[in-house]
């Protein structure tokens, strides 16, 4: 019931920062731990020498040094006969570049006016990730190619982009809990220009296979959590494929990693048993500065001056020169 009560609040949320977009206030010089965004993805663009900074909401903030920002920028158009209608809620957006000229969005996407399940009394609406693209880092992103990347039956989210060993191209996503009641991690083939998908998704984990992530179940047990949410991939200096991704240690936020045994999406994973960032870290992914040092952008939960809960941005160094994935202090 809390979770489900979580979520309503975030969507309120959601609606309400679309709703601000069309009265938005470019500001300037705002430090990163004034901005209020959860899920923050940063790219380094080394054509423009900036950092841009995307998340949850459909907004952008730019910046030089990582210290100050300029924003929000509204750098997304819909059109209105699309699955995900005029105004869709944005969650979890990521810039990736491919080497072809252009930006690619990755993104979840929620029309709230398509219902497509109900289970255990939560009505499910239509989310799901896909790509947008543009050809500047400030937009606009739209819509191309194929009209659905994901099944329209299934609510999915957290997209991302990787390129595996085998040089194609696969956005790997989570299959949220609200409809399988045990959240999965899974990867599609995208097409080459990432027009679209190709084939089936296939599972590489799923919540329950956790070994630090806990809530108590409607008996009261102490199980695993559910929930999966934020993958991003890398690579450490030794090659090793790891992926970060996050869930819940009861009602705090909480981030972990696993590491694929073959070198391959294919796994199998092993999760590693204990977090790997401070407890209300979470939803991340890695960007290296301009000066080549490897960074992690995170949201931190944490209460404002009338006690209510806000997401703050944090950045953390790492450390990718051996075999983990290590934060730095």
């Amino acid at each position: 019931m809390r979770r489900t009560l979580f979520i309503s609040l975030f969507a309120t949320i959601c609606l309400l920062a679309v709703s601000a977009q069309r009265n938005i206030r470019i500001r300037k010089n705002i430090p990163l731990d004034s901005i209020r965004l959860s899920d923050p993805a940063i790219l380094a663009d080394q054509k423009t020498k900036m950092y841009y900074m995307t998340g949850t909401g459909g907004m952008m903030w730019r910046s030089s040094d990582l210290k100050l920002w300029e924003g929000p920028f509204r750098v997304t158009e819909f059109e209105a006969n699309s699955w995900m209608g005029p105004r869709p809620m944005i969650w979890a957006a990521e810039l990736h570049q491919t080497g072809d000229g252009w930006y690619y969005y990755f993104a979840t996407f929620t029309n709230q006016e398509v219902k497509i399940d109900t289970v255990r009394g939560n009505v499910i609406e239509r989310r799901a990730s896909q790509v947008l693209r543009a050809d500047n880092p400030m937009g606009p992103y739209r819509t191309f190619g194929d009209a659905t990347y994901l099944p329209a039956n299934r609510p999915t989210l957290d997209g991302t982009y990787w390129k595996d060993s085998d040089g194609k191209p696969y956005m790997i996503f989570c299959g949220e809990w609200l409809q399988n009641w045990n959240g999965t991690m899974e990867k599609i083939e995208l097409k080459s220009d990432l027009s679209g998908t190709i084939g089936e998704p296939k599972v590489l984990f799923r919540a329950s296979d956790s070994p630090w992530s806990r809530e108590k179940n409607d008996k009261g047990e102490i199980t695993w959590n559910k929930v999966t949410d934020g993958p991003y991939l890398f690579r450490t200096a030794t090659g090793r494929l790891g992926m970060v991704w996050t869930s819940w240690v009861y009602d705090v936020y909480t981030q972990g990693v696993a590491y694929s045994e073959s070198g391959t999406l294919d796994g199998p994973w092993i999760q590693e048993p204990n977090p790997i960032t401070p407890p209300g870290f979470g939803h991340s992914m890695l960007f290296q500065r301009f000066d080549g040092q490897w960074m992690m952008s995170v949201h931190h939960h944490s209460k404002d001056d009338r006690g209510r809960t806000v997401r703050i941005p944090h950045l953390f160094n790492v450390d990718l020169s051996g075999d983990k994935l290590i934060i730095k202090p």
